[in-house]
């Protein structure tokens, strides 16, 4: 059986759930499998989930999905990953978890990030690695470990994250790609290896981080007992791919010049393709690897569509969201006046301030529950605009936005978008970007590179023009809503220390 006759499996592990897609050689998803898992915060500011639980989904995903589609192990050509970034999991001399997996959504470690940028060190670090500092950072997340639980630290043999958790699981062996080493904060986008400055501040040597790999290296030799469960053979090739935001990126089809793709999942996410390692100055855009030179630019937003669940929650009870959001749009664009700050769970780009709070402004009798939820949607959108100005000014201009995602779906906020950037917004046919994007991924490993890395069109299912003349308006308040943001944050700083 050739190559173009075989189907590959992509996992993509993601917070709440992981998902399993079988995806033939002209990129059709043949079968797909999904199990959710919860996301645990046993205090405030915590984030965490169980390792064991999110492995055994991902060999119980594989598992039904050949069970549902009948195959067997000589239909597989590989199999090839995307996952969520920025876990951290201690692991002891008897390769046991010291702590659950915890995730970028944890937030203990924004002391730590705030003391690392003032002292000056932060920016370093940041060119060094092309990992903002923030407590999603794995490098920030050692830091608190090292303070507040040096006992764990001292156990810790191994350091590492939730793919290579389970990698170790079927193969016995702490292996990553540079794609998931390049959102840790002590990778060296250079020197591709680990960086020993970086590991420094960490208090972690090299011998205690998983080998390093390109994201189209392959694994093999899959202990017996999971091949049997998964219906795959122990020959079975494991491609380990990347993250699933630079995944997206390549699923979506947004790796050519001037195209970025918006993801608005839960959080929120813009992301562009530059040839080789491009930093911006001042630490506020991520630069993380896909493959080959390929690397990808961008920054991802704490608040997406949580904010539109959150104000939808509170201010139209018993209703669903499909119901609530056309309500926006009884209302003019800048809801005459108003804004909201949806920094509801702190702020990764483009403000990277963990101590960030939400803000109402500019509140008078007229306003309607209508009037706070287009704000919020408009928030929303000015953080995902503010992080595109970003990435123009570093003389990367965004021509074209590829949307994916739940919010891709809701033709207001596509147009919203649209307005407030003032170029085409459009939605590919398929929403599985991540999977897809690991799926090509898989077949340009097993090519050897000889093959394109983009392999399918992703397809315009809608386009979105701008209107200019709103446009013209959100123009003149975009700028107004970021200084709303820098006027503010001493406040929002100093209420961390008030007796509430």
């Amino acid at each position: 059986m050739n190559h173009e006759s075989k189907l590959v499996i992509s996992i993509d592990i993601g917070t709440t759930s992981t998902k399993t897609l079988a995806v033939d050689y002209g990129g059709r998803i043949v079968g797909s499998h999904s199990i959710g898992y919860p996301l645990l915060t046993p205090q405030p500011g915590y984030a965490e989930q169980d390792p064991e639980e999110m492995s055994e989904a991902v060999i119980a995903c594989v598992s039904q999905l050949m069970k549902d589609g009948g195959w067997s192990a000589e239909d597989i050509l590989c199999v090839s990953f995307s996952s969520a970034n920025h876990s951290v999991i201690l692991m002891d001399e008897e390769d046991r978890a010291l702590t659950p997996v915890i995730t970028w959504a944890d937030l203990r470690s924004a002391g730590q990030a705030a003391e690392l940028n003032a002292s000056g060190e932060g920016l370093g670090a940041y060119l060094r690695s092309g990992t903002p500092i923030h407590p999603m950072s794995p490098l920030l997340k050692l830091i608190w470990m090292r303070e507040n639980r040096p006992d764990l630290m001292a156990a810790a043999r191994y350091v590492i994250g939730i793919k290579e958790y389970f990698l170790h699981k079927l193969f016995g062996r702490y292996v990553t790609d540079y794609s998931m080493a390049s959102a840790t904060g002590l990778f060296n986008v250079e020197t591709l290896d680990w960086d020993p400055q970086n590991m420094a501040l960490a208090g972690v040597a090299p011998e205690q981080l998983p080998e390093l790999m390109p994201s189209t290296g392959r694994i093999a030799g899959l202990k017996p007992a999971f091949a049997e469960r998964m219906g795959l053979s122990a020959e079975t090739p494991f491609v380990l791919g990347a993250q699933d935001g630079v995944m997206a990126n390549l699923g979506i089809g947004a790796i050519a010049p001037g195209v970025a793709a918006v993801t608005i999942g839960t959080s929120s996410a813009v992301r562009t393709a530059v040839k080789g390692a491009l930093l911006e100055p001042t630490g506020r855009l991520f630069c993380y690897a896909l493959a080959d030179d390929h690397w990808i630019i961008g920054g991802a937003s704490n608040n997406g569509a949580i904010v539109a669940q959150w104000t939808a929650e509170r201010l139209f009870p018993g209703k669903t969201m499909e119901e609530v959001i056309p309500l926006a749009a009884e209302v003019p664009p800048g809801a005459n006046g108003l804004f909201f700050l949806p920094l509801l769970a702190g702020e990764r780009a483009p403000f990277w301030d963990g101590n960030a709070k939400g803000v109402m402004f500019g509140l008078t009798l007229a306003h309607t529950e209508k009037h706070m939820l287009r704000a919020a949607l408009e928030g929303v959108m000015y953080q995902i605009a503010a992080i595109v100005e970003l990435m123009n000014e570093c003389g990367n201009e965004i021509k074209e936005i590829r949307a994916s995602g739940g919010f891709a779906r809701s033709q207001l906020w596509c147009q919203m978008l649209a307005d407030i950037l003032g170029v085409r917004v459009t939605v590919p046919e398929s929403v599985e970007s991540s999977g897809l994007g690991a799926a090509q991924l898989g077949i340009y490993a097993m090519e050897e590179g000889r093959g394109p890395l983009l392999r399918w069109d992703a397809g315009d299912g809608v386009a979105y023009e701008p209107n200019l003349e709103t446009h013209a308006v959100y123009s003149e308040l975009l700028p107004f809503y970021l200084n709303l943001y820098h006027a503010l944050k001493p406040s929002m700083h100093a209420m961390d220390k008030l007796p509430i």
